[in-house]
């Protein structure tokens, strides 16, 4: 049973391709269906890794990495067919692009890396979920969403934006603290 919350992450990994092609299909309430099931699998398999401490190096790793592919893709594909800027999913894309480079060059340079994600870098993850979310829900069900969209970019690019300056911050830090002391 330790290794759930790991096969729930490759679940979603899994669920990537079909929530594009549905969001490219214009499927827009299935690819809804499949993004908010994704959301669900990864608030499950952190509730089950903490609450019985199957956490693992691997399930450290791949989770970030699911959160992002599913998101930057749903946003890139969201651009495809109009419903969000392009600008808006190149800020997505660039940010957990920074993100990962800053993380391989730590890596590189110091020679381990410690993941965990900042409260900023919930944040975005959080104010990106929802405009996915929300952007969904006005395209498959309730027009009356499209409100929210406007204010919900706003504070996507100001999360992202937020997010890689304090990712940056906080890595150049540590670097200089082992820099320091070797």
């Amino acid at each position: 049973m330790h290794h759930l919350p790991n096969l729930l992450t490759l679940l979603r990994f899994l669920l990537v391709p079909p929530v594009a092609w549905l969001i490219l299909a214009e499927a827009y309430d299935s690819a809804l269906l499949l993004f908010v099931l994704a959301g669900a699998s990864d608030a499950l398999d952190g509730f089950l890794a903490r609450r019985f401490a199957w956490t693992s190096r691997l399930g450290a790793l791949l989770d970030p990495l699911a959160d992002k592919l599913l998101l930057v893709v749903s946003c890139l594909c969201l651009s495809w067919v109009g419903l969000i800027p392009g600008w808006l999913a190149l800020v997505v894309l660039a940010r957990d692009m920074l993100i990962v480079a800053g993380a391989v060059c730590y890596r590189w340079r110091v020679g381990s890396l410690t993941i965990s994600p900042s409260r900023l870098g919930k944040l975005s993850t959080f104010l990106q979920t929802a405009l996915v979310s929300v952007v969904l829900l006005q395209a498959s069900l309730l027009p009356a969403f499209a409100a929210l969209r406007l204010p919900l970019i706003v504070l996507v690019v100001l999360g992202s934006l937020a997010s890689a300056v304090d990712y940056v911050r906080e890595w150049t830090d540590k670097y200089r603290r082992h820099k320091d002391s070797t």
